[in-house]
């Protein structure tokens, strides 16, 4: 059953009432005055949660023009984690498999060819045990294990899917730290940002980011922040899709109304580039004006200075938080998280890079930073090459899912809990 022409027609009329009283312009005027005025050091309770890592700017530049400008570094390494996503048994089992790659550019075949594997597993049985060492295989190139993770009431498949995830990503990251030369960036935020979120989900779960297994895969990260530091070889964190709200929530709470969901939603229109006379208003079916913000200039990429992060997921990690527990060897403000925002025009997307503090404090590398990722965006629209040739390299594709499902029914001796969406969107097979 499809909808009929009518239908179609009847939902379009309303979007004519939902976007009648709503005027872009006044936006417009809101983002500007955030970013003069709260941006360049943005509080929360009287604490500093953003603020500007020297100048305060919007910038652009011709994207054909940077797309073939030379690079600041030789080379680079990207990283990337996948999984199958968690699948609950009959038996009472949770499972997912996370599996790690680093690719680089050039290209390093061997490099791509090295996987770090973690199968998580939550039993509902408290007695029951499943943790294995570090075993290689494939002479050598693979390295796995599995990975009992601590019991939980509820939340099962969030806590097997983020602890492989980052425990695969984070292990994998070590172990070839020594063969990155120039730069690594991380597909993602550089520290495991779902279990620092944890806290704010439900309090079971903010409990269990404490424990020993979890705060072991955060220590892998502080790890490599300081051994990337120890070897005066950047390490950043490109965020593609960026689902950060500390600016928008500490707008509210100092009163600002923000029209935005999230801070993704204000950078995008801060970075946006229109025609500058839209011409005359259009008029609506209603009759009503709406106004018109002119066509979306699209020959030069935006980007924005750097900015200090302490608030919403960054907190544990800022000067002031405690890491959840991990010590830290170096300064505690050193592992402080800073970023910039870059915006495609040509596929209306923004991303985010990250750094850590202990880089970015030195404004020549944070325009080497810069003008390496806004050339790669240029050139790709998208990712930069290395982190889109690790994410090709660890993404586990729908077919393989699915075998892999069917070995660990076999395995385990039991199938997996089905669900009517299963059922309804083929999901499994029956």
């Amino acid at each position: 059953m499809t909808l009929d022409p009518i239908h179609v027609e009847n939902i379009a009329q309303l979007a004519y009432g939902i976007g009648g009283d709503v005027d872009a312009t006044d936006h417009d005027d809101l983002a500007e005055r955030v970013w003069r005025e709260w941006l360049p050091e943005l509080r929360r309770e009287g604490r500093v949660v953003i603020e500007a890592l020297g100048d305060h700017e919007r910038r652009r530049t011709d994207i054909d023009d940077v797309a073939l400008a030379e690079r600041p570094f030789e080379t680079v390494h990207g990283l990337d984690s996948g999984t199958i996503n968690p699948t609950t048994f009959k038996n009472g089992l949770v499972v997912d498999v996370a599996h790690a790659a680093m690719a680089s550019s050039p290209t390093d075949l061997d490099l791509h060819r090295d996987r770090t594997i973690v199968a998580t597993v939550h039993a509902g049985d408290s007695t029951a045990g499943f943790d294995s060492e570090w075993t290689k295989r494939d002479e050598g190139h693979t390295r796995q294990r599995v990975f009992h993770v601590p019991r939980v009431n509820r939340y099962a498949e969030r806590v097997v899917h983020a602890l492989g995830l980052y425990l695969a990503e984070g292990t994998h990251a070590l172990d070839h730290a020594d063969e990155v030369d120039d730069l690594l960036v991380l597909d993602g935020p550089i520290y495991p940002k779902e279990l620092f979120t944890w806290a704010d989900r439900d309090p079971e779960l903010g409990e269990l980011a404490r424990e020993a297994k979890p705060r072991g895969v955060i220590e892998k990260y502080v790890r490599l922040v300081e051994r990337f530091v120890e070897r005066d070889v950047p390490l950043a964190g490109f965020v593609k899709n960026p689902a950060s709200g500390t600016a928008v929530r500490a707008l509210a709470r100092a009163g600002v109304e923000s029209p935005w969901p999230d801070d993704t939603a204000l950078f995008t229109r801060l970075l946006e580039r229109r025609e500058p006379d839209g011409g005359s208003a259009g008029t609506d079916a209603g009759g009503d004006r709406a106004a018109d913000r002119g066509a979306r200039l699209d020959d030069d990429l935006t980007f924005t200075t750097w900015f200090r992060s302490r608030g919403g997921a960054d907190a544990p990690m800022a000067a002031d938080g405690d890491a959840l527990g991990v010590d830290r060897e170096l300064d505690a403000e050193l592992y402080e998280v800073t970023f910039m925002v870059v915006y495609d025009p040509r596929t209306d997307v923004t991303y985010k890079l990250e750094a850590p503090y202990a880089f970015t404090r030195d404004p020549d590398l944070r325009e080497r930073l810069t003008r390496q990722i806004v050339a790669e965006v240029a050139a790709t629209r998208g990712p930069p090459e290395p982190v889109a040739k690790a994410d090709e390299l660890a993404r586990i594709s729908a077919t393989e899912k699915a075998a892999l499902r069917r070995k660990f029914e076999e395995r385990l001796g039991s199938d997996q809990q089905a669900t009517y969406d299963d059922l309804r969107w083929g999901k499994a097979e029956f």
